[in-house]
């Protein structure tokens, strides 16, 4: 997480000019001293800036130039929301981490709470010269990594140049039964029904093309971990890929799951089993390579135990 440095409170900062090119954390170490486990905390607590803005990620690189400050007390006044979790922020993008059963943005006639309303409103309750936009979308009921852009022209060059600027994308679920192959992959055509259904074509039939990679981490109770890796981003891909495998995601009533097969299992993930827990991508500004990896989720190992 990130917010601008506040300049009226400069005097209560210690800066360190960056000498030799490096990642935070070794820079940190060896310049302010402490351990790593100092060092996380501090950055937990949002007390360390580059360049006057405030981040918490241990390999932001540095470059000869730049400057460090150290707050002489942590902030009191965290973002805390209990559907989203700011991961990363700087000048022209945020990365955060939405929680399942809420939407990414609006659809039209509904007055549902989304991602981006929060973010808006923290935007507001900030007093930040900049706006949110959508740049990708995850399901509902998907929990996981989303980035959104803080300027028009950023959300534009991402969306034109995703592909060549998203460099590793990957969800982990949980899967009805065992899977038969430790490693996969599975294409086809993906196409929109009347009632909004996406169904898949082994053939061309008009739609989408999609192609989704799988390993399988582990099998038990009569479920599969995978993990998923998209080459292409279309709607409810993973969750129609897995149902053509005949493992249709846990909780995905929409997709093949169904609670008889379940029983009680399922009802105790009280959830669709689908996150998206890496993003890795090329900073439309920057140019560097920025990796954001969140954790399985709980229950999704306690399935599998």
């Amino acid at each position: 997480m990130s917010q601008y440095f506040d300049r009226k409170a400069a005097n209560k900062y210690i800066d360190y000019p960056v000498k030799e090119d490096m990642e935070l954390m070794p820079f940190l170490m060896k310049y302010v001293g402490g351990s790593r486990t100092k060092i996380k905390e501090m950055l937990s607590q949002r007390m360390v800036y580059v360049d006057k803005v405030q981040t918490t990620q241990f390999n932001t690189p540095l470059k000869v130039g730049q400057m460090v400050q150290i707050a002489n007390k942590r902030h009191k006044h965290d973002f805390r929301n209990k559907w989203v979790k700011i991961v990363y922020e700087d000048a022209f993008i945020i990365v955060v981490e939405k929680a399942p059963g809420i939407l990414t943005n609006a659809q039209p006639g509904s007055r549902a709470l989304t991602v981006k309303d929060i973010l808006d409103e923290y935007v507001k309750r900030s007093s930040r010269n900049f706006s949110v936009h959508t740049v990708h979308r995850l399901d509902r009921e998907t929990s996981g990594l989303l980035m959104f852009a803080k300027r028009r022209d950023i959300q534009q060059k991402l969306t034109d140049n995703w592909k060549d600027i998203v460099t590793d994308r990957r969800y982990v679920a949980v899967v009805q039964g065992d899977m038969e192959k430790e490693s996969g992959q599975i294409y086809s055509w993906l196409t929109d029904n009347k009632m909004f259904v996406t169904y898949s074509s082994p053939v061309d039939n008009g739609g989408k093309y999609a192609v989704t990679h799988y390993k399988t981490v582990k099998r038990a109770n009569g479920f599969s971990l995978m993990e998923l890796k998209l080459d292409t981003g279309r709607k409810n891909q993973i969750r129609v890929h897995m149902q053509d495998l005949g493992h249709p995601v846990v909780g995905d009533f929409k997709y093949g799951s169904t609670e008889d097969v379940y029983g009680e299992k399922a009802d105790a993930a009280e959830r669709m089993c689908l996150h998206a827990f890496r993003l890795e991508f090329t900073h439309p500004v920057t140019h560097e390579l920025l990796k954001f990896e969140t954790p399985y989720p709980d229950i999704f190992r306690k399935l599998v135990r």
